[in-house]
């Protein structure tokens, strides 16, 4: 292996090592930070980032959009102050409009308030109409059953992995007596 092979490795090692000691087990969910992270960075051996090498320019991260929020009031002409909710009050609520971008209304995102029964404390519990599928998840030491969940009032898309074991004692009535799932054969 030449010395040019060798400083990327460790380079992307050091990368890798403070990517999972910043993200603990999700780590692999933001790799593509890590890999933005190194394309984006200038490398001496090429003069010049690797990305702007491949194409001509440097590379970009995609705006994110969070919501739909109402529009509180317009600020100026190219501003606006949104309705954040509670768990995003430490984010100004003053906007510029490039922040922005316009809500279409899709049936989809609605849910109707009678599918859903509230606690006395404004809460409500997910309940899983049928597990889709089945997956190990290996550890260090040991393995972990999972499946993957479909909840009352979602897509499929929105089927989530849950602990097969945690599952089996809340809702038995997903597993016949055989530990197979109703309906389905996976095991």
């Amino acid at each position: 292996m030449d010395g040019q092979s060798e400083r990327t490795i460790r380079t992307l090692e050091g990368m890798l090592r403070a990517y999972v000691m910043d993200f603990r087990g999700a780590w692999d969910e933001h790799f593509p930070l890590v890999e933005f992270a190194y394309n984006n960075s200038y490398h001496s051996s090429i003069q010049m980032a690797p990305y702007k090498a491949l194409f001509g320019k440097k590379g970009k991260l995609s705006p994110r959009y969070v919501g739909p929020y109402e529009i509180l009031e317009r600020i100026g002409p190219l501003a606006y102050r949104l309705a954040l909710p509670p768990d995003l009050s430490q984010i100004h609520d003053v906007f510029h409009v490039s922040m922005l971008r316009r809500y279409r209304s899709d049936p989809s995102h609605i849910i109707q308030a009678s599918e859903v029964q509230l606690r006395d404390d404004l809460s409500y519990e997910e309940q899983p109409v049928e597990i889709l599928d089945t997956k190990d998840k290996v550890l260090r030491n040991k393995t972990v059953q999972l499946v993957k969940v479909l909840w009352r009032n979602h897509s499929v898309e929105e089927a989530t992995w849950e602990p097969s074991e945690a599952m089996r004692e809340k809702y038995p009535h997903l597993f016949d007596d055989l530990g197979k799932f109703r309906g389905r054969n996976f095991f």
